[in-house]
């Protein structure tokens, strides 16, 4: 008969399960941390301190340099640590796993949402320009972040909700981190609104955030197709390229780990793709929106180097 213990406030990850790659994988992940940890607080600090960068574009973006840090800095130290412990050693509160487990999915859950009012303001800026200054307030900007966040945090608070009313007889968290997966499925009980609400949860944000890409961008093109106004077309194309290309590795990033999950054969995969995750994005945003966009050029040319900027004007 199989020993089962109930309700243990001292939970056991099973983290990555590797032996020759640990060390090239170990720095893989330390220098990809420091690189999104330096990249997205400089973005951050960059927009914040540059008036010219004072723009709801550039305000909305700072949700996503916030996100990968909070996202990143849960995760990678912790795994890290875990990396170079024996897997025995690698023990983790209930309390600190749950509170792991809502930092990853609002991780998942605000990329979306950030995305979403991101999209909201190309649409106002490249359909409605004239309207523009008067839509996109300071205090639409306040509004479209507490939206995003917030709604974000019901989400999740749910499904975590339904996860810690379950009694646990299990204590090995089959996963790097704690995810809310992991943690229900701790539990001898049904789990079966858990599964239905997961789902739903899934399919409503994921057919949120894609619904509402498909029919701004439906709307952006079909602006751009009827318009002869180069300046607004070559205005269109920058920022809204910008814009999707990091939907795109958010979607493709996501997908990945989705359909992982139902090849259990692989779960080593599934485990680095849902590390990947969180590090692929939160490295990609700050280069493609540094690269991408003119005024944020402008302000790390002026950063490095001053006089450079004089004499071109």
């Amino acid at each position: 008969m199989e020993n089962y213990t109930y309700n243990s406030f001292m939970l056991q990850l099973e983290g990555l399960n590797v032996s020759k790659e640990i060390y090239p994988l170990f720095l893989f992940f330390l220098f990809s941390y420091l690189f999104i940890m330096v990249t997205n607080v400089g973005i951050a600090i960059l927009v914040f301190s540059d008036k010219n960068l004072h723009q709801p574009m550039y305000l909305l973006f700072c949700n996503l340099p916030f996100n990968d840090i909070l996202g990143n800095s849960i995760i990678v130290p912790r795994l890290l640590i875990d990396m170079l412990r024996p897997s025995s050693e690698r023990l983790i509160s209930y309390y600190e796993c749950v509170v792991q487990a809502f930092t990853v999915h609002m991780f998942g859950t605000t990329t979306h949402t950030v995305l979403i009012i991101m999209a909201f303001d190309r649409y106002v800026a490249i359909c409605n320009p004239l309207r523009y200054a008067v839509i996109m307030t300071n205090k639409m900007v306040i509004k479209l972040t507490v939206s995003a966040w917030g709604v974000a945090c019901v989400l999740v608070g749910i499904l975590l909700g339904l996860t810690i009313r379950l009694n646990r007889c299990r204590t090995l968290i089959m996963n790097p981190y704690c995810d809310n997966a992991s943690i229900f499925m701790l539990s001898c009980e049904s789990v079966f609104i858990n599964n239905v609400y997961g789902l739903t949860f899934t399919v409503f944000l994921f057919t949120g955030s894609i619904g509402s890409m498909v029919l701004t961008y439906s709307k952006i093109a079909l602006v751009c197709l009827t318009s002869k106004n180069k300046s607004l077309n070559s205005k269109a194309l920058k920022t809204c390229s910008t814009h999707l290309v990091v939907f795109l590795i958010m979607v493709f990033s996501g997908m990945s780990l989705i359909v992982l999950h139902r090849f259990p054969q692989y779960s080593n995969y599934r485990k680095l793709s849902s590390i990947l995750f969180h590090i692929i994005p939160g490295s990609l945003n700050p280069i493609i929106y540094g690269v991408q966009c003119t005024e944020m050029r402008r302000s790390l040319a002026k950063l490095f180097d001053p006089k450079k900027i004089l004499h071109t004007k």
